[in-house]
């Protein structure tokens, strides 16, 4: 196109990295302190693999366990879990290209990253969000299980913050982004039952 979606795409590009920069001067203290609680080699490996668990492996596990556990009932639930997750890749993949704020430790020599990140960019928490709706939709369907997800979705969102690879205000985001999706995933259910 001409010139004027340049300057605009430019502007409104400029305006985004400019409140970046000040979320970022906010809540380095915070993802610093945090970061450093990672400094011993036991608790960054716990924390990794709990990531590592988040990166998908433990929800595709529990996807697969609902309906050898509950049966053929179960098929149903876990279909929803995986559309509304499907549709979570898609929302926080076009987020994330779309404003590209830079991970802690690429803007801060200080915060050490303590596995490699799935991809570039920070906002939001991909990990997060699909925790978050994961975790929201099997309390759903499966209240009995909260204890196993519940926990497991706030370690998860934890380490994302303690390992350098998101600030806070990323996972906030991440996780009303991922409840959000699950509540409407809930209602659209409800309505076309």
């Amino acid at each position: 196109m001409g010139d004027a979606t340049d300057t605009g795409w430019t502007m409104a590009e400029a305006k985004t990295t400019s409140l970046f920069a000040r979320f970022d001067q906010a809540e380095f203290t915070l993802c610093l302190l945090v970061n450093r609680a990672a400094q011993r080699r036991a608790v960054w490996t716990f924390f990794a693999a709990i990531s590592r668990l988040g990166n998908g492996a433990f929800w595709y596990t529990l996807l697969a366990a609902l309906p050898l556990a509950y049966g053929p009932s179960a098929v149903p639930p876990t279909v929803h879990m995986v559309l509304v997750g499907l549709v979570g890749v898609a929302v926080y993949k076009a987020i994330k290209h779309r404003l590209m704020r830079e991970r802690p430790y690429v803007s801060w020599p200080a915060i050490r990253c303590r596995t490699p990140p799935l991809d570039r960019y920070s906002f939001p928490s991909g990990h997060t969000l699909h925790a978050t709706a994961f975790s929201v939709l099997t309390l759903f369907h499966f209240p009995e299980l909260g204890w196993l997800v519940v926990p497991f979705a706030l370690l998860v969102a934890t380490s994302r913050v303690m390992l350098g690879l998101h600030y806070p205000s990323d996972v906030a985001a991440g996780a009303a982004i991922g409840g959000g999706l699950a509540s409407a995933g809930i209602y659209l259910l409800d309505a076309f039952q």
